[in-house]
């Protein structure tokens, strides 16, 4: 073959290449069914309610799975969650792929809400935090116990995420499918996990729930510190306690109060 040829080849490879990319982007962003504005303005409060309460500083992320499709998930673009709008607000499919990102960036560990979303169908809503007050239980041999009937979700156990075992050496991001699945697995279908040296994850069956467990998940760690402080043997809630006082409804109250505060702040 010619070398004339190859260039020849080559360039119409390059060419086709071109014209390929936007066709498939277009393709993407064809197949996309907008998510109800009820839902978008949810995800947008739940930011900046996280941000409020203190679960989230400038990093920190909250996604949704859409109403419409269950294969796709809304996350807002990189950026600090108490400036989240509505036109930040992203489609992904579950390889973490925005379906229309319109030149805006997206965060580097979204591949903690796609595999989770993957994994668990039961699960419509996703917190990622790094939260101070959950950092010491990811890093000690003190496990987080439900002390407050309030979060009695930590009954199911939160179990630590070490990321060294599926991923050896990293800078200590879930930034590819691998690391996310293996984080989903150290999940399982409990309702939180820490991430060693990092923060935690809250998985639950809406976003008012989700966002409930991320504020209680602190407010229990902060409490069961407190309490280590008094000396002796704290006195934890029972299983059965723990299981009765987690109900779906758990947090509307506060949800709705929370959204309200946020909505006069901007």
């Amino acid at each position: 073959m010619s070398c004339e040829l190859i260039v020849r080849r080559s360039f119409l490879a390059a060419c086709a290449a071109c014209v390929s990319a936007p066709l498939l982007h277009a393709q993407q962003a064809a197949t996309s069914i907008p998510p109800d504005p009820q839902t978008v303005d949810d995800l947008v409060a739940a930011n900046r309610i996280l941000a409020q309460e203190g679960v989230f500083d400038a990093m920190g992320h909250v996604s949704v799975r859409h109403p419409r499709r269950p294969d796709r998930f809304l996350l807002a673009r990189a950026g600090a969650p108490a400036l989240v709008t509505t036109g930040d607000i992203m489609e992904y499919d579950l390889e973490s792929r925005p379906i229309d990102a319109r030149g805006r960036n997206s965060y580097q560990e979204r591949f903690i809400h796609s595999e989770i979303y993957r994994a668990r169908q039961d699960v419509k809503a996703i917190v990622h935090c790094h939260t101070p007050s959950l950092v010491p239980f990811s890093i000690s041999k003190v496990p987080l116990r439900p002390v407050f009937h309030m979060s009695s979700f930590v009954g199911e156990g939160v179990p630590v995420f070490e990321i060294r075992v599926s991923a050896g050496m990293t800078n200590m991001l879930v930034k590819d499918t691998m690391a996310g699945r293996a984080l989903a697995q150290a999940l399982g279908m409990r309702s939180a996990v820490l991430m060693r040296g990092h923060g935690a994850v809250v998985a639950a069956a809406s976003l008012p729930l989700a966002v409930g467990r991320a504020v209680y998940l602190d407010m229990n760690a902060k409490i069961q510190m407190q309490a280590a402080t008094l000396g002796g043997q704290p006195t934890y809630l029972d299983a059965e306690e723990a299981r009765l006082a987690t109900v779906p409804t758990q947090y509307d109250r506060a949800w709705e109060l929370w959204k309200k505060q946020v909505s006069q702040a901007r």
